[in-house]
């Protein structure tokens, strides 16, 4: 069907309810936007759905829920898991709970047992749930860190970790098939419990999931050492880390936890955010304002489904608070469970680091320095996931912390994907040894700079909306492909790696090997002076994103190294 055939079945079927129609009736005439409402169906991706609300094959709705669900239920019984049944979470976007709904219905009608939270939840959280209840999927309804207007549903499998190959792509298969509204099931919420088909959960996940959280304390005796004097400012951005964040800190023994109450308590609309997400600095407005009160050590967020953590630390030489990279907070992070895990013994043997390829270099000089395996995988945390399940599978590491460029990180196996409750947790236990031995969080990264390199990254991307973006999109990816620079600016291109194509090609030999890592469609430039730069298409958003890393010698050489890669690379395209 065209995008027009497709707007008028919507218009017509009896399928569709009347709030939808009313709201399609509404754009009549309007061209532009029946089209971009209808021309393609909101694509079910490795990551699942991820789209504008409202009426349309090209929009979050119920329909293209439970559209979406079928497809996964279809698969789930081809797969022998019906028994096991599928955890559902959802955050504080609009549509959430009624999309998280839809979807446990129309498990349920497919005979799938859904266990449903009874409110919003952080996403880390469902990876635990699932994984705790022993079921074969899980399902999130979120957005991440997207504008109000979008709401997503992301899909888990049975360890926790979000779908990964060949999987993902098997799923996407069967939710492509069902390709007939009417063959999508449902049923009523009443039969559906009566059944015994959807079964609310709620604290006693909570309380197991805090007691995994606490396992991850190297030094709970310095946290109440400092507790009275450490002050800590914490913001949710309306989202889902409110509850958690405040309950892991105040049994971990933090005294002086204050909440930007401005961003306290759920809204969909994000009323006091542009965009709520932990790498806008404009974010931290309100939390910056409350810290200078409160005379804070330092300011974290949370963004609204709480996988993603962003800090401010205080500099005391100068009075300001200074911003984080998500690579810089890993970095404190990943050093200090390295380095006390060490001093106390109690790192497994053969531990492993595990990071995305597009993450700071820094990363792999810590690992090494603590005589850590170091293993780089795929854009995307399902993959560090992933190696968790392959450690386990095959006995061969044990993983100590995971980490990606994008505010991302884990530490511990109780869930497999970012959780942004333990990062917290971990980040004021590294705050607090800091407070004790006298420096701050900004002091800490100075050290780290001082002994491992100024290693400094940016990301650079392009937004390109609609059919015509897309197009746009693929034809920058061909032209970086097809005839791959020979060199930044003054950084010469050593090595240029392919991974839709799995080459790797030495362009010094014109040696090419494989890259060892699954297709993707992504291209790495391994660049001179121990800088790089990657790109990628979003797989969440309509934009083309460039990554960029380099190594100073000082802050301000750094600085000045990635404005010149980044310039160097706006030339080329």
């Amino acid at each position: 069907m065209s995008y027009t055939e497709q707007y008028d079945f919507w218009l017509e079927d009896s399928y569709f309810d009347e709030k939808t129609k009313e709201e399609l009736k509404a754009i009549a005439g309007n061209e532009k936007e029946i089209e971009d409402r209808f021309y393609k169906e909101l694509e079910f991706g490795t990551g699942g759905l991820r789209g504008v609300i409202g009426a349309g094959t090209n929009r979050m709705n119920i329909y293209t829920v439970r559209k979406a669900t079928q497809g996964l239920a279809n698969y789930i019984i081809a797969q022998g898991g019906k028994e096991k049944g599928v955890a559902i979470a959802y955050d504080s976007r609009r549509m959430s709970p009624e999309f998280a709904d839809e979807a446990a219905l129309c498990l349920a009608a497919n005979g799938i047992k859904a266990y449903v939270f009874d409110a919003l939840r952080p996403t880390p959280e469902l990876s635990f749930a699932l994984r705790t209840l022993h079921c074969i999927s899980g399902i999130v309804i979120t957005a991440s860190h997207n504008p109000p207007e979008y709401n997503g549903y992301k899909a888990y499998w049975e360890d926790g970790a979000q779908v990964a190959a060949p999987r993902d792509k098997e799923i996407i298969e069967e939710v492509k098939k069902v390709t007939d509204y009417h063959e999508v099931k449902t049923m009523d919420k009443d039969e559906a419990v009566a059944a015994g088909l959807y079964q609310v959960i709620g604290k006693e996940i909570d309380d197991a999931y805090m007691a995994e959280l606490k396992k991850q304390i190297i030094h709970p005796e310095i946290i109440q050492e400092v507790a009275d004097d450490i002050k800590i400012v914490y913001s949710p951005f309306h989202g889902t880390g409110n509850v958690p964040v405040r309950r892991i800190l105040s049994e971990l023994g933090f005294k002086n936890v204050y909440v930007v109450p401005e961003q306290e308590l759920p809204d969909p609309d994000f009323t006091t955010l542009d965009y709520p997400n932990p790498e806008d600095p404009k974010a931290f407005t309100l939390a910056l304002a409350l810290a200078k009160e409160k005379n804070a050590d330092i300011v974290l967020a949370t963004d609204p489904d709480a996988d993603r953590l962003g800090i401010y630390a205080l500099d005391t030489k100068s009075g300001e608070y200074i911003p984080f990279t998500g690579n810089m907070s890993g970095m404190l992070i990943a050093e200090y469970i390295l380095r006390e895990r060490t001093a106390t013994k109690t790192m497994p043997e053969n531990p492993a680091l595990v990071t995305t390829i597009v993450t700071t270099n820094m990363a792999a000089a810590i690992a090494r320095d603590y005589n850590v395996k170091f293993i780089e995988v795929l854009t995307g945390f399902k993959y560090i996931g992933e190696q968790i399940k392959l450690f386990e599978q095959n006995g061969t590491n044990n993983y100590v912390f995971g980490l990606e460029e994008s505010y991302g990180c884990l530490a511990g196996t109780h869930a497999r994907d970012k959780d942004a409750v333990v990062a917290v947790m971990c980040l004021c236990e590294m705050a607090a040894w800091c407070k004790k031995n006298g420096i701050t969080v900004w002091d800490q990264m100075l050290k780290l700079y001082e002994k491992y390199g100024y290693f400094k990254e940016t990301q650079y991307a392009i937004t390109l909306k609609g059919i015509d973006g897309s197009k746009q999109i693929a034809e920058m990816m061909d032209k970086l492909r097809s005839n791959p620079p020979k060199n930044f600016g003054e950084l010469t291109v050593k090595e240029f790696r392919d991974y839709d194509r799995d080459v790797t090609k030495d362009l010094t030999t014109e040696e090419e090997r494989p890259t060892g890592l699954p297709k993707s469609n992504v291209l790495y430039f391994d660049l001179t002076n121990d800088s790089w730069c990657c790109a990628r298409p979003s797989g969440t958003e309509p934009k083309i994103k460039f990554y960029m890393g380099v190594k100073g010698t000082s802050l301000e050489d750094a600085q000045d190294k990635v404005e010149k890669l980044t310039e160097a690379l706006k030339a080329y395209l």
